[in-house]
Parts: structure tokens; C-alpha cells; sequence
């Protein structure tokens, strides 16, 4: 069987110590084999990490100009949950670790539900939960109507 594909985001932040606490109030834990004084590596789970870098360290791995995520969309990371309470509940953890709830408009199509946080450096996180059986019948009515 083949190995499962890891994806590693890479934020630039621009307080290290507070970006990691903040991913580490909803849920993430830090890798210290991967993490020092310009990086702290965030596992969400077995397959997804997030790379909290500082702007020096970020600037190591492209030319480009660091995009401000509080004024500028650079990317929407979005991540499942298995009900619409652990959906919830994410969202009230972000917010109690600093960041701004639904920056982004509630979904709520009855057999999908989404919500989205800000964390303190603008980057936006949704999270999405999916009847995907639901899901299913309702494309499958949609393309028969």
C-alpha cells in the first residue's frame, strides 16, 4: 500500500511564540524535532502540518513579497470534521486563543456545514462537515432535474 500524501502549509507569522500557541489551543501539537527559534512545526494530524515560519525564515523559500492575510486573500485552507458540533467547536476554540470567528459566511446546506476562523495573523481556516451520503443524493437529484 502506498504511503499516504502529507501536506505541510507554510504561514509566514509575525510572532512565532504566539502563533504557535494559538494552533496549539485548537488542537495542534508541536513537532520539536522540526521546530527552533524561526519555526515551529504544527501537526493536525497524521497526514497535515503547518509550518508557523518567521517572516526572515519564510522569505528563505520565495522572492516574492510576503502577502499582508489581513488585507490580502493569499490562500483558504479548509479542513474536515466529523459533525457540525466539532465544527463548532473549533471555531469557539480559535476564538478563545485570540482569533475572529466566521471572517468568511456560515455554510449550512443541511447535508454540509461550514464555519471559518482568522488566526492573529489574518490566515483563514474553514472547516467543513459533510453528510457525504446526503451529499450524494443531492447532486444526484440536481442532475436528473
Amino acid at each position: 500500500m502506498a504511503t499516504p500524501t502529507m501536506i505541510f502549509v507554510n504561514l509566514p507569522v509575525s510572532n512565532l511564540a504566539n502563533a504557535t500557541a494559538f494552533y496549539e489551543a485548537v488542537g495542534a501539537t508541536k513537532n520539536p524535532q522540526f521546530s527552533d527559534h524561526t519555526a515551529s512545526c504544527m501537526v493536525i494530524s497524521e497526514t497535515i502540518f503547518v509550518m508557523l515560519l518567521t517572516h526572515d525564515k519564510f522569505r528563505q523559500f520565495t522572492p516574492k513579497a510576503i502577502a499582508d492575510a489581513r488585507i490580502t486573500s493569499e490562500v483558504l485552507i479548509c479542513l474536515s470534521a466529523e459533525s457540525r458540533e466539532a465544527v463548532d467547536g473549533y471555531v469557539t476554540k480559535a476564538t478563545g486563543a485570540g482569533g475572529s470567528a466566521d471572517p468568511s459566511p456560515k455554510q449550512d446546506y443541511g447535508f454540509m456545514y461550514g464555519r471559518s476562523f482568522e488566526d492573529p495573523d489574518g490566515h483563514i481556516w474553514e472547516v467543513m462537515w459533510m453528510d457525504v451520503e446526503a451529499a450524494t443524493k443531492a447532486q444526484t437529484a440536481a442532475a436528473t432535474a
